[in-house]
Formats: structure tokens, C-alpha cells, sequence
């Protein structure tokens, strides 16, 4: 019982810090999205122009190539213990307008309460376990907007409301900005992102029962209350290079810096006040056809045993296809090596892109 109240303190503490900022709050929102920017190594900010740039940079959603797009993804990790999964969808309302809506899920599922195992009695009773799911749960609106006075630039910015819950434990509601800029010019992309422009909001309430408070006060364990947290804005800036290679290959450089101002992280440049996370990625393509990617990021200055600090890194690889133009299936394998504390895998992504519904032509009826 002791393991499992450390389990549901752990989840707490992971989830809000109560009353003040949280430095890693709603982090789930910084895994990247989509198998083709994990492989990248999460280097979309500049060149992310389909459905999965609401995420990325909303403003990089007003280059689709498509009317209609949709985007589904899957992923796991800790062994399949946490499960990651994503759906959006993009229309292009004209040559300037673009809209899209998102979901995004990060959680664990049937996780056991043993809080009750132990009846009024002092009796082990089984039965009184039950399960219950941690998850983050985010639902995103974005516009993206061409600019006709300025050629290659957008502007686009996505309204978020975040739904986290831990079982009947404890729920927050969210609400956050993140606002973006593109620019396009004779194959050069640059990109900002403002994630959490306005600083996001999530206010948590606490449902324990009776037993399980009777369970906290008993063991010391502080009883959690309502409160607030408070995500505050980041910053990514990203460069992006589109080069023809000839004979319809092509390559994509791009280059990212997340820049975080809530105190010091184990980062590669970091101080009291501002952290700075480089990135790089690259892709090389036939066409549209097929694509090999590779990234390298999640840089980290990573305390060893004797007390001496080592750079670590996350290397990324991943393929694409894309079937008539209209399917595209990418997939990702992240921490090639080992070189980083982040365990590797598997992702898979699919996106369906088409320009117009096909419309059914009206036939006569035959007459006898």
C-alpha cells in the first residue's frame, strides 16, 4: 500500500504544482507530433505545411497544399505502458484562410488503486481494488492567414483547452494561446512559435475520499488542494532550407532553438534565467514519393555517478511513403543508440490529403 500512495504521489506531483508556475507543466504538449517531425528530430517550426503545422506553427497550416487534409497518430512508451495518440483535421477555406482542429491524448490506463485494499477490519480484500487512467487530454482551434501585402508571409495561431484528469481522483481544465509567423522566400522557411502566448491556465480540483485523506494524514502525506497552474510562454525559432537535387530528388535542412525563461534546465546552453535547446534535422526525397529522415536533439547535460556532467543526445530516423499523391504513411524510430535517458520508439503516422470530394453525376430515369 505504501508503494501504491508513493505511485499516486508521484502522479501528483507530476501533474500541477499547486498555486505557483510549473516548469514542466502540460509537458506532454512538447513531445512533437507526427512520425515525420519525431524523425526529424523535431525541427518543424520553419517547415511543417500540412495538418500536423497547427501543432508545430499554426502559421505554416496556411501553406497546405491540399483543401482538405487529416492526420492520425500512434505511439507508445515506457514500454507501452503510456500511450500517445493524435487526430487532426485541416480544411483551406480559400488562397489566404486555413482551419484545423486537433486532439491530442497523453496517458496511462488501468492503473490499480490499492488505497482501499485494506477493510475497517485490517483485512486484505482484493475485490476493493479497482483501476483507474491518468491522462492529458488537449482539443486545439487554429486559423492560419496569407498575407497578400507581404508575399510568403502567414500568420496563424491556434485556442487550446486542455482536459487533464487523474481517475476521480483530481481533473484540471485549461486554457491557453500559442501564436505563430511563417515566412517563405526562393526556398528559405523561417519560422517563430510563441507556445503559451498568453501563459496557459489550468485550475485542479481535488476529489479524495474519505478514506484515502484518513490514508494520507496517517502515513504525513500533504493533502492536495484546489489551486492553480500556470504554464509560462516558449519561445521556438526555426530555420528551413528546401534544396532540388536533380533528377527529382530533393533534400529539407532544418534547425531549431526552444527557448524556455523558467529557470535553469539540464540543457545544452542554459542559465538561472533563459535555456536554450538546439535541434537539427534533415530529409532526403524522391519526389513525393518516398523520404528518409534523421534528426538529432533532446541535447542534455546529465549528472554522472562520480558527480562529472556529460552532453547526451537523441538521435531520430524514420521513412515516408506516399501512395497517389493522397496517402501518406510515415514512421519514426526515436533514441537511435541509446545515447540519451529517453527510451526509443515506434511511431506511426498517417495523413490523407485530397484537393475536392468526388461528386456523384445525377443520371435520368429510364422510361419504359
Amino acid at each position: 500500500m505504501k508503494r501504491t500512495l508513493w505511485t499516486l504521489l508521484l502522479i501528483f506531483a507530476a501533474s500541477a504544482i499547486f498555486g505557483q508556475t510549473a516548469k514542466y507543466s502540460n509537458e506532454f504538449l512538447s513531445l512533437g507530433l507526427g512520425a515525420r517531425g519525431l524523425a526529424m528530430g523535431n525541427t518543424m517550426t520553419a517547415i511543417a505545411d500540412d495538418v500536423t503545422a497547427a501543432y508545430w506553427n499554426p502559421a505554416g497550416l496556411s501553406n497546405m497544399p491540399k483543401r482538405y487534409e487529416l492526420g492520425l497518430m500512434h505511439a507508445e512508451y515506457f514500454a507501452g505502458i503510456a500511450k500517445y495518440d493524435y487526430a487532426g483535421v485541416a480544411v483551406r477555406i480559400d488562397s489566404q484562410s486555413t482551419v484545423g482542429f486537433s486532439y491530442i491524448r497523453f496517458g496511462v490506463d488501468n492503473i490499480m488503486n490499492t488505497t482501499e485494499l485494506i477493510d475497517n477490519q485490517g483485512n486484505v480484500d482484493y475485490s476493493r481494488i479497482t483501476l483507474f487512467s491518468s491522462a492529458d487530454n488537449a482539443f486545439m482551434l487554429t486559423y492560419a492567414h496569407n498575407f497578400k501585402q507581404v508575399k510568403g508571409l502567414s500568420l496563424g495561431g491556434n485556442v487550446k483547452v486542455l482536459r487533464r484528469r487523474i481517475g476521480n481522483f483530481a481533473g484540471a481544465w485549461g486554457f491557453g494561446v500559442d501564436l505563430g509567423l511563417h515566412y517563405v522566400n526562393r526556398g528559405w522557411n523561417v519560422g517563430l512559435l510563441v507556445r503559451d502566448a498568453t501563459s496557459t491556465f489550468n485550475a485542479w480540483s481535488y476529489h479524495l475520499s474519505e478514506p484515502v485523506i484518513a490514508v494520507f494524514e496517517e502515513t504525513g502525506n500533504e493533502i492536495p488542494k484546489n489551486g492553480l497552474e500556470l504554464t509560462i510562454p516558449k519561445v521556438i525559432i526555426g530555420g528551413g532550407k528546401y534544396v532540388e537535387l536533380g533528377k527529382g530528388f530533393n533534400a529539407t535542412f532544418a534547425l531549431d532553438f526552444d527557448f524556455t525563461f523558467d529557470g535553469r534546465r539540464h540543457s545544452l546552453i542554459r542559465s538561472n534565467v533563459l535555456c536554450i535547446d538546439p535541434h537539427f534535422g534533415m530529409e532526403f526525397a524522391y519526389k513525393r514519393i518516398v523520404a528518409i529522415r534523421a534528426g538529432i536533439g533532446n541535447f542534455q547535460q546529465e549528472p554522472d555517478f562520480d558527480g562529472k556532467k556529460k552532453t547526451t543526445l537523441q538521435i531520430n530516423l524514420g521513412i515516408g511513403v506516399c501512395i497517389k499523391n493522397i496517402v501518406t504513411i510515415d514512421y519514426a524510430l526515436t533514441d537511435i543508440g541509446d545515447l540519451s535517458i529517453a527510451q526509443y520508439s515506434h511511431i506511426f503516422s498517417l495523413k490523407v490529403g485530397i484537393d475536392r470530394f468526388r461528386k456523384q453525376k445525377k443520371t435520368e430515369p429510364q422510361l419504359p
